[in-house]
This record gives structure tokens, sequence and C-alpha cells, in this order.
């Protein structure tokens, strides 16, 4: 194997720093990542981390299984025996390392569109690896192929039933029968769940939705995130009078949930929920959310005897939070939830699974079960497209310093803050977006709030 040439497009430098992310590799296939970059990728892994073995899956995109057996190459020809577990959601992949103790490698693009795919790495035991931790020396080292003194073993091995018995010894489902719509958005929640809900035998019915797996995502963009792409479950759920809808989100590591009137649920929401449900297990345990999660969140957590952390925006960082603090749970408002008994890891299907119990437990529905968590008005994110984003954020500092009752910081982007009302406005890392969510004690004022930001974010619009 002949190491590719220093001129090799996805190699250059402006290539490397543009997909090397805060937590991941992403990028368009073919002109900014390709098998080439792949190889080299796995052996600059392996020589940055040491890793005398890596667990590697993918999702179902098309170029996803020649990417990740290029990586096993790269990582293999560095010395470094691989196992290869296959067609994978990300949490899977966390439960591969966390149960076999090895470093991880997921090739996938999340919710992005088809164009697109990425790599996700972990150390052992899903710990994560991120611009601050690693990534940046393992992109560095991409500039040399790595040659180690001996070629490692590469080999397959299946975790997927390990991985469902694994997430029903946390989140065991009993009581009531449930009807369960559940949208994989053809990714790869359809690998996931069949393995899962039929361990649960007869306590669910479970109408599947876009299991097919495809890479081009022919129905909807697989991002439960926006709304619109939610609409086919919403329809679905009222259709079938089903008990509770879940969508998932193209690697399946994000949940979010439909209630049984075809309402969207905030993941706030079921953060707290699922931080009841941890404190009633582990009272005085700390849970961690981040800092545009429902002002609702911390004060269930402390309601409840427990300890609220706050954290920036990112799975590192909540990864690290969990860690330094030995948290029990983790939320963030996108839908990543994080589990301590999971390697501090996130999985949508273990946060589902929380939601099924706690359901089947009661025989009130979900929208009144819920009801317990919502005491505030939110926006949701709303991104805008701002050339000079420092400007915009300066100018709306400016406006709110000094005010009465009005508290600023900027543990990530600028946090205003009243007692009746917040808001956060942050930078996009990789694109020339500002985003806005903000909270309000009734609709009312959340609508007053957020219509005044954005008045100054698009001003020149």
């Amino acid at each position: 194997m002949s190491p590719a040439p220093a001129s090799h497009s996805t190699l250059d430098p402006d290539n490397l720093h543009a997909i090397f992310k805060a937590y991941d590799v992403r990028g368009t296939v073919g002109d900014q990542i390709d098998e080439v970059l792949a190889r080299r990728v796995g052996g600059a892994f392996v020589a940055v981390t040491g890793a005398p073995t890596v667990a590697i899956g993918h999702d179902m995109r098309p170029s996803s299984p020649g990417l990740a057996r290029a990586f096993a190459e790269g990582a293999a020809r560095a010395g470094a025996d691989v196992v290869m577990i296959g067609l994978a959601s990300t949490d899977q992949l966390y439960f591969a390392s966390g149960h076999l103790d090895l470093a991880g490698v997921m090739f996938t693009a999340s919710h992005n569109p088809a164009a697109y795919n990425g790599i996700k790495m972990c150390r052992p035991g899903a710990r994560p690896i991120g611009a601050e931790t690693g990534l940046l020396e393992i992109r560095d080292a991409v500039v040399e192929e790595v040659v180690g003194d001996r070629e490692g073993s590469i080999t397959e091995r299946d975790v997927l039933a390990g991985y469902a018995d694994h997430l029903l010894s946390l989140a065991p489902v009993e009581g009531r029968r449930l009807k369960v719509v559940v949208d994989a958005g053809n990714g790869m929640a359809g690998h996931t769940a069949p393995a899962v809900f039929e361990r649960l035998g007869d306590k669910v019915e479970v109408v599947p939705m876009y299991f097919e797996l495809d890479g081009t995502f022919p129905n909807h963009e697989a991002n439960p995130i926006e709304p619109a792409n939610l609409v086919d479950l919403q329809a679905r759920v009222l259709a079938e009078g089903a008990d509770i809808g879940l969508a998932f989100d193209g690697d399946a590591d994000r949940c979010f949930l439909v209630d049984e009137r075809g309402e969207l649920v905030s993941p706030s929401t079921l953060t707290g929920l699922i931080a009841a449900r941890e404190l009633a297990r582990e009272p005085g345990s700390t849970v961690i959310h981040n800092l545009i999660t429902s002002r609702s969140v911390p004060e269930i957590v402390g309601e409840l005897g427990g300890t609220a952390v706050r954290t920036r925006v990112g799975h590192s960082f909540i990864k690290a939070t969990m860690a330094e603090t030995d948290a029990i749970f983790g939320g963030e408002h996108s839908g990543h939830f994080y589990f301590r008994d999971f390697w501090r890891a996130d999985s949508g299907m273990l946060a589902a699974l929380h939601a099924l119990a706690a359901l089947a437990e009661g025989e009130r529905p979900l929208s009144e079960l819920l009801a317990d968590y919502v005491r505030f008005s939110s926006s949701g994110e709303i991104n805008s497209t701002v050339t000079d984003q420092a400007a915009v954020l300066a100018e709306i500092e400016a406006q709110h310093a000094g005010r009465s009752g009005v508290s600023l910081d900027h543990l990530d982007g600028l946090t205003v803050a009243h007692d009746d009302w917040w808001f956060n406005v942050r930078a996009s890392n990789t694109e020339p977006l500002l985003r806005l969510n903000a909270e309000g004690k009734d609709e009312q004022t959340m609508a007053s709030v957020r219509d005044d930001v954005l008045s100054v974010i698009r001003r020149d619009q």
C-alpha cells in the first residue's frame, strides 16, 4: 500500500482545517472526505491515541462501508487490531467501546444530507475525543502515513444483541401495553429499534415508519429537531391512536417525542422526566443540563433534592462535566441525553425507553404525564444568517448591560437573564449563523423577548 501523494485534495491543509470540527470530522463525500483521507485518519488515530484495538461501526450511507474499511486498513497498518461491528447506530458504537473497553470510531454524518459523511471518535469506555482532547492532534498527524512495527488484524463482531439487552437492563418497561409509532427517518433506528422492541414482546405494539435503511433519505431529512421532519410522525400518531411517537436522527443518537395528541414534546421536558426518574433511583445525585435547556430542568432537579450543573452546548463539554461531577444524567435541548451507566455517552434509544417505562407504569396519557415538567414558554432554536456575528453580539450585549434585574454571562455565546425570561445567542462553529434561544414565564413574555432580539440580529436582512 503506497502512501497517497501529499497533493491529494482531501489531504490539503485547508481541507483538513475545514472538516475537522469541534467534536468530529464532517464534510461532503468525494471532494472533502474520501477513502484516502479515511485511511490516513485511521493511522493518525492510532498514533495519537495509542489504541491497541479499535472498534469501528458505520451508518447506512452509501459511502460509509468503504470509508470504514479504509480507516480500518490505516489503523491496522499503524499496528492496531480492528474489530468491525458493521452497521450501527452511534450509541451502538458507544456500547461497543464501553462494553469491550476499546477505542471507537463511527462513520456517520448524523442528520446531515446524503452528500455528507463524517467520523466520530472516542477513547476506550466511550470517552470523547474533541478539539481539546486529541482531535486536532489527529488532524495534524494525517499529513504523514503512519506505519507500525506490525500489521494489525481486522475481524468482525456483532454487538447488536448485547446493546439491546444492556439498554433494557437500564430502563426496563413494565406495566400497561403501549402503542408506539417509531419514525426512523430511513436512518439507523431502522436497524436498532427492531432489536430493542422485539425483546419487549407484547408489551408494545410498534408501528414502524421509514425503517428501510437508505442514506439518500427519500422521505424526509433525518433531523427531528426541525418540525417539518416530524409532520409525518404527528399525523401517524393521531391516525393510529398511539400512546406515543418516537423520532430518531440519522445515526439514532438523538430522540424526539410526539404525545398522543400529535403535539411535539420539548427535549427539555423529556430531560426533566428522565432527571426525576434517575433522582428517584439515586437521591441527591447531580444532573447536567446545557445553558439553552429550559429553566424547568434545574428547578425540578433542585426540588427533588438533586444538584443541577449548567454547561456549554456540546457533547464533549457535557461528558467532561459528568465525569468531573459523577453526574447520573445529562440532557441537551438538541435531543441528546447522556447516562452515567451508559459510559456517560448519549443514547436516543435509552431516552426513548425511559419515556416508555414512565408511560407504562401508570394510566395517564403522555401529555398529562409530562405536564408536571412544563413550566415556561420556549422559542426553540432560531437560526439567522449573520456575516459579522461579533458586531451583532456586541450590540445586543450593549443594549442589556446595566439594566436593572438583568444579568449577563459568556459561558457559551451571550446569555442575558431576568427573573421572568432569558435568552442565549451563540455563533455557529461552522456556518455564518447566530443561534437564538429564548424562554419566558409565559408565551407573551417569550415572544416579546424573542422578537426584540431578532430585530437586532436580522436588521440588515
